[in-house]
């Protein structure tokens, strides 16, 4: 039977004990650059940093005595393991996740320290999916699934009755899409109560699961690429879940990588969290203007997650900030003898930047021996203050070569 109402509105009595009912606070700043009045839904700050401990909760409260005795496997790149291992702690269950190479290794490690057994196999979801499967048979565990399981859903569309009763006037809610299961069940759940609010999912251009699916008229399996949206990836939407969304998700959209970065230092600077990529793309498709038409309206963010590799997000921030205009590269031809890196760097702050990083490329620099290639790695506002620069090094005689 298809997840109804019904099943949701049980599911947020079932698992009141343990999860949280997250803010949703209204964003003057996000609202300010995306020209919508935003507010974000902040799962993020779910006791493991993401949506996925709803429907872990649920699930694992409707197994069976037997089956909580024997334990659960679930196949995951990071977020529903994490659901799990921590409710199953909570209610005695124990857990066995499968993931696969590309997990986080923070979510790996939290896993482990809440009490999961983490087996890492496979180069994809599919092959991390076949390796629960033979648990499922070797040592009779119960397996649940991430995103295409009724519990699971029914548990994912609780944020959506949440939603509806902390921002009454929404006009529209953005929800990242990888394997369905929340925008399933928020969408079942809005539409069931509020059929004019627009749901819209957001993908990166990188999955594509829900839009390849709605082309096909049925879930087809999308190669794997790189993305930052990682929880993302899942290379197909579930059939349940597909069946609930087709019909009642008003529009999907796909976003850039680079606008993901760019999302999660906004999200950093603007509203003092940290966000995942797959907690970031509905900030992403506002920002890169991909749904004009919500301009002026109430918008809800569904803040999905948080939970990103410290060490990738400095080099998101990064990446952000180059995107941004905050950062740049170029080379420089300057004169190997005193004052010329003097020089160089006078023009640099004559003209309002500041030089981060500089390296002397001697080897490469061609034959005139009194001259060297100064790599320089520059702050700035944005990038009219990037062409602002350019034009200054130039007028002062120094060749450049632009980094993109």
């Amino acid at each position: 039977m298809p997840v109804t109402l019904t099943d949701i509105r049980a599911a947020q009595r079932r698992i009141a004990d343990g999860v949280i009912v997250s803010p949703c606070p209204e964003s003057i700043p996000l609202s300010e650059i995306t020209g919508a009045r935003i507010v974000c839904k902040l799962d993020n700050f779910q006791r493991t940093g993401s949506f996925k401990e709803r429907g872990a909760r649920n699930a694992l409260k409707l197994l069976s005595p037997t089956a909580r005795q024997r334990g659960v496997v679930a196949a995951s790149a990071g977020n529903h393991a994490l659901g799990l291992a921590y409710h199953g702690r909570l209610l005695g269950i124990p857990v066995t996740v499968v993931m696969p190479d590309y997990a986080p290794l923070i979510k790996v490690t939290t896993c482990q320290r809440l009490g999961a057994r983490v087996l890492i196999r496979g180069v994809d979801f599919a092959e991390a999916r076949a390796a629960a499967d033979d648990l499922v048979v070797q040592e009779g565990l119960t397996y649940i699934h991430g995103f295409d399981a009724p519990a699971i859903i029914a548990g994912q569309g609780t944020i959506g009755l949440e939603i509806l009763r902390q921002v009454p006037d929404v006009e529209a809610i953005l929800c990242p899409v990888g394997g369905g299961g929340l925008i399933a069940g928020l969408a079942t759940a809005v539409k069931s109560l509020r059929p004019r609010v627009k749901i819209v999912g957001v993908e990166s251009v990188s999955t594509r699961n829900l839009s390849a699916a709605l082309k096909a008229g049925k879930p087809t399996l999308q190669p794997r690429q790189h993305t930052l949206a990682d929880g993302l990836a899942t290379l197909t939407v579930g059939a349940e879940a597909f069946a609930l969304a087709r019909d009642r998700v008003d529009e999907v959209v796909q976003v850039k990588e680079e606008w993901i970065a760019l999302a999660i230092l906004r999200m950093i600077e603007l509203e003092k969290t940290v966000v995942e990529g797959a907690g970031a793309v509905p900030l992403a498709a506002m920002m890169a203007g991909l749904l004009p038409k919500l301009r002026g309206r109430k918008v809800a963010l569904v803040v999905g997650g948080g939970n990103i590799d410290p060490a990738v997000l400095s080099r998101v921030i990064e990446i952000g900030l180059v995107h941004d205009g905050r950062l740049t590269r170029f080379a420089a031809v300057i004169s190997d003898r005193p004052g010329g890196l003097a020089e160089l760097s006078r023009v640099i702050a004559s003209a309002g930047a500041s030089i981060k990083d500089i390296a002397h490329d001697r080897a490469f620099s061609g034959p005139d021996v009194s001259a060297v290639r100064a790599v320089c790695t520059v702050e700035t506002r944005d990038r009219a203050h990037i062409t602002t620069l350019h034009r200054a090094l130039r007028k002062h005689g120094f060749s450049l070569e632009i980094s993109r």
